[in-house]
């Protein structure tokens, strides 16, 4: 019988629908094998141990008695610690907030319950997921299953972790700079950021944020597994103005799709990112992939009205920052203060976001929309005449833990000779959030050391269903399931 661990999500929801798997079984598996394996990776802040028994086993009493069953019924999720499960402490990653707990679920959580789902626990996240690294005050740094001294990036990089290492099956990530695509990459899973607000996010006090970078998202070892969560996960609600309405969308069934005769555009670079060579060559040796399943593959340049890599990185940086800023300020109706009294028990890094974002001016932050626009318009030019549009996901290989208990660990400050900005500048993903396009996370192979390299694949707006259509046929054509099996 296949491990319940390591088998995908939804050969799991068959199984525990046909009564030849207990849900039981499945929650107890997974417990053991977090007991077992996450005292090392560091993936939960909290792993709802009894919370999840109870609901395998309501779970098991619904399969006995012939109960309409969820999509996936019975089957464990993890849940980034920046959203709310109802009676359970939301810490953010941030050591004030360590007593905080919801009082009810974000809107997904209510969806994935709806559908059968057990929340098995709260994954790690850096500091209210402010850089591409998972290091916090709380739990400390979440190592990659390939090598626990390595961060699993971020800012959603105890979901990906947990996935990678067989401590859940579907974990939920958000991505407002990469966050789902970069922890991905260093865990070597799959992961996607759908179209901005394909998945609706009611939100207080700021519904009409003036930063729509950031979007939910699963995690899934399995492109099929990801669509599964994404169809329970998608969809509008009247409290989310900027939601994208109801769309007859079937992600599962998308993955099922050919791409022969489509276009795929492919970038080394994005047109402005410094790359490691170990990087560049396994995504090289990747795009094969697409070719196998009968697409066309063409090198293209990107050009954004000659902004540059510095003027992008800087965009992207002022919109993260106000929005750190007024987190900071909406922060002290519950007795916390950042750039206060509690700003010694707030990640350094963080801490200086907010700074920078309270001094922002208007002007800055409409410059910053003009750079934005640009790049859109960059993006934008290349499906004009391609279907997909294929980069490097990350531009380094790993990045080492920083092992110094006070969160600080971060990407590297120069590359290839080139000044980069060590929370967000090694990641060729942030673009992609200023756009707002679908894009994913493809595992393209493994490094000499046995380090997982991600190769990020984008469609147009709204084109959610092309992009896992793509990214199922280049699994199909070169598989990645057996680099989790030594794990």
């Amino acid at each position: 019988m296949a491990d319940p661990c390591l088998s995908s999500a939804e050969s799991l929801a068959r199984r525990i629908r046909d009564g030849s798997l207990s849900p039981v079984e499945v929650v107890e598996a997974h417990l053991d094998r977090i007991d077992d394996r996450d005292g090392e990776l560091n993936a939960y802040v909290e792993v709802l141990d009894d919370q999840a028994r109870r609901a395998a086993a309501d779970a098991e009493r619904a399969v006995e008695s012939g109960a309409d069953l969820g999509p996936l019924h019975g089957v464990p999720v993890a849940v980034k610690d920046l959203q709310n499960v109802a009676g359970v402490p939301t810490t953010f990653g941030s050591k004030p907030m360590t007593d905080f707990v919801a009082e009810e679920n974000d809107l997904f959580v209510d969806r994935l319950l709806d559908a059968g789902a057990i929340v098995l626990g709260k994954t790690n996240t850096p500091e209210y997921g402010h850089k591409g690294t998972t290091d916090n005050l709380v739990v400390g740094p979440t190592g990659t299953p390939f090598d626990a001294s390595k961060n699993a990036g971020g800012s959603s990089g105890g979901s990906a972790a947990a996935v990678a290492a067989g401590l859940a099956p579907l974990a939920q990530g958000s991505d407002g700079g990469g966050s789902i695509r970069i922890p991905s990459a260093f865990c070597g899973v799959f992961g996607v950021k759908p179209t901005y607000r394909r998945i609706a996010r009611p939100a207080r006090p700021n519904a009409f944020t003036h930063t729509p970078f950031s979007q939910l998202g699963p995690h899934a070892r399995t492109v099929r597994d990801a669509a599964l969560l994404l169809d329970v996960m998608a969809g509008p609600h009247p409290e989310d103005p900027m939601v994208l309405p109801e769309s007859d969308d079937d992600y599962l069934a998308a993955t099922t799709r050919g791409i022969e005769g489509l276009s795929v555009a492919y970038s080394p670079n994005l047109g402005v990112f410094p790359v490691e060579e170990t990087v560049t060559d396994i995504v090289d040796d990747a795009l094969s992939a697409f070719e196998r399943a009968g697409a066309d593959v063409v090198d293209v340049e990107l050009d954004y009205d000659g902004r540059t890599r510095e003027e992008m990185e800087d965009a992207w940086l002022a919109g993260f920052r106000t929005n750190f800023g007024a987190l900071a300020e909406d922060r002290k109706a519950l007795g916390v203060d950042y750039r206060g009294e509690d700003r010694a028990d707030a990640t350094r890094t963080f801490v200086e976001a907010a700074d920078a974002g309270a001094a922002m001016s208007a002007v800055d932050y409409q410059r910053a929309d003009n750079v934005r626009t640009d790049v859109f318009l960059g993006v934008q030019d290349v499906f004009e005449e391609h279907d997909l549009l294929v980069a490097p996901t990350l531009a380094v290989e790993s990045i080492d833990n920083a092992g110094d208990d006070e969160g600080n660990t971060v990407g590297p400050s120069e590359l290839n000779g080139e000044p980069v900005d060590p929370l967000i500048g090694w990641c060729l993903t942030y673009p992609f959030n200023m756009t707002g396009h679908p894009v994913a996370n493809v595992p393209a192979g493994l490094t000499a050391a046995g380090m997982p390299v991600g190769m990020q694949v984008a469609g147009p707006r709204f084109a959610d269903e092309r992009v896992l259509a793509a990214t199922a046929a280049v699994e199909r054509t070169r598989p990645w399931n057996d680099a989790y099996d030594t794990l």
